[in-house]
């Protein structure tokens, strides 16, 4: 008798907007999926544990060894093979074939084309042993489509900036700590496409007179360092990640995490990075991202839930809010947030327009260059309830909903291609802007108060809304981004503001 089997929480997956079936997979094909099962036991609240060491992290709070086996079973039943078994990423790799993979699972799967893209999909949810529902919290790895996007607006070659600035210019109008380099630190960087060549980091680095910060390509399913020689490729994103951070932290360790852009490639390169011994992160910078109506539910849990890790590890993720302003380029005439910035677990980092005369800032308002031309994401969630840390911060209930949602972003910073930041990309020295360098520009800024408080800065979030609040950034009050407006205090366009680095630092040391 056939085992009962129950729909997967979470899993339900409607077919790519926009994309043609063009035929069905090949069933010999092989394929890998990433399974992820629950914890053995419940995280501390944020802030109210000391940090633990990776090395203790597995034994407490990864997977339970019979659940990893459980999964094991189920790929022996069915004729798949187990790839690696992580109990900290709480992960197992599953290798077979298209047709055994989609048996064990009930995966409808059908090949798409978009965009000179064909990919393989799904539609409809996943299935599981009835035994194993509570067990396996996640099945990744059957859709292909892209699920990020670059947060980065180069500036066009036609128009004329006002305005650009080295990272180091930024960093010193930001007041960010002097007499600190960042060593002793390593900053992760997540890159779903492109590369870096060693030519155009020696010619940035070379022109602001650093040496430069040590750069290291790590693959994630199989991606590779691979620059297009195209700047306005995923190129342009990942030697933005690169010069921002590594300008601001030269002295830390740079680790470039590339995964494919799937949803299975963008987790699995998370959790590695969230989770790895060997280059050890103190800080994980995110440039992309996409609207929360772009990811399945059980793809949002575990993804937020590798950001719990993080923050019981005592390592920050920052990520970039978004491009888009309020819509998050969604059609549909509605507010849209970004996820992962949308995780409250997370800083969320929006974006301005800077402007400053001497050495000192003028001016900062929201970033918002007008319909198509790019503006600060930011709203209200609809997926994640107000987090505890933002009940007194005058968080607005969602304009679509009326839901109380986790608001979005925390803080911001220069993002505005036209006071944009001067890199070296594929040869070409351009400006580039988007919320893709606030992430990295506060990446750098924690792996220096990391090295000069001697230790982690912990769950940022817990003080930027606690005894910190208003008064460690630059507060923005003018300015939109669509559906909200920026005023005193937190807002949904800016958050708190840009930072003040050593007010920053000042306020941790109290």
């Amino acid at each position: 008798m056939a085992e009962d089997k129950v729909e997967l929480s979470g899993s339900h997956r409607l077919a790519p907007p926009g994309a043609e079936v063009v035929g069905t997979p090949a069933a010999d094909e092989i394929i890998q999926l990433t399974v992820t099962v629950r914890r053995r036991n419940p995280l501390p609240q944020p802030g109210t544990a000391e940090p633990v060491s990776r090395g203790q992290f597995a034994e407490m709070y990864g997977a339970d060894p019979a659940d990893l086996q459980k999964v094991a079973a189920l790929a022996s039943a069915e004729g798949l093979t187990v790839v690696s078994s992580d109990p900290a990423r709480r992960t197992v790799m599953l290798s077979g074939t298209t047709a055994a993979m989609a048996q064990a699972f009930g995966a409808n799967l059908q090949l798409y084309r978009q965009n000179n893209r064909t990919f393989r999909g799904r539609t409809g949810a996943l299935m599981i042993p009835a035994d194993l529902a509570g067990v396996i919290e996640g099945v990744f790895g059957f859709d292909h489509r892209q699920q990020a996007r670059a947060r980065f607006r180069k500036l066009s070659s036609a128009a004329a900036a006002a305005t650009s600035y080295t990272p180091l210019q930024v960093a010193q109008l930001y007041q960010f700590p002097q007499g600190a380099t960042g060593a002793g630190q390593t900053i992760a960087l997540i890159e779903l496409g492109g590369g870096y060549q060693e030519s155009d980091l020696t010619a940035f680095f070379s022109n602001l007179g650093i040496i430069p910060p040590q750069v290291t390509a790590i693959s994630v399913d199989g991606a590779t360092n691979q620059p297009s020689g195209d700047p306005d490729s995923a190129d342009g994103e990942v030697l933005l990640d690169i010069e921002v951070s590594g300008a601001i932290a030269p002295g830390a360790n740079i680790a470039v995490y590339f995964a494919p852009n799937t949803t299975q490639g963008f987790l699995d390169a998370i959790t590695t990075a969230v989770h790895d011994q060997t280059t050890n992160p103190n800080v994980i910078s995110i440039s992309w991202g996409g609207a929360e109506s772009t990811y399945t539910s059980q793809a949002m849990q575990s993804y937020d839930q590798a950001f719990q890790d993080a923050v019981a590890l005592g390592v920050m993720v920052c990520t970039a809010s978004g491009d888009d302003g309020s819509s998050d380029d969604v059609t549909d005439g509605q507010a849209h947030v970004d996820f992962p910035s949308s995780s409250p677990n997370v800083l969320g980092c929006g974006g301005t327009t800077l402007q400053s005369s001497n050495g000192t800032v003028q001016s900062e308002t929201v970033w918002n260059d007008g319909p198509g031309n790019g503006a600060s994401g930011g709203g209200v969630s609809e997926v994640f309830p107000l987090p505890a840390y933002q009940q007194s911060a005058n968080v607005p209930v969602s304009v679509n909903s009326g839901f109380a949602g986790r608001g979005v972003p925390d803080v911001a910073g220069d993002a505005d291609p036209d006071t944009g930041y001067q890199v070296v990309v594929d040869g070409r020295s351009l400006v580039f802007g988007g919320t893709s360098a606030v992430a990295p520009l506060w990446a750098g800024l924690i792996a220096l108060l990391n090295q000069q408080m001697g230790q982690s800065v912990g769950f940022l979030n817990t003080s930027l809304y606690g005894p910190l609040a208003g008064s460690v950034c630059n507060d923005v009050v003018s300015g939109n981004n669509g559906a909200y407006s920026a005023g005193p205090g937190w807002d949904a366009c800016t958050g708190w503001g840009s930072p003040d680095g050593t007010a920053l630092l000042n306020g941790l040391q109290e």
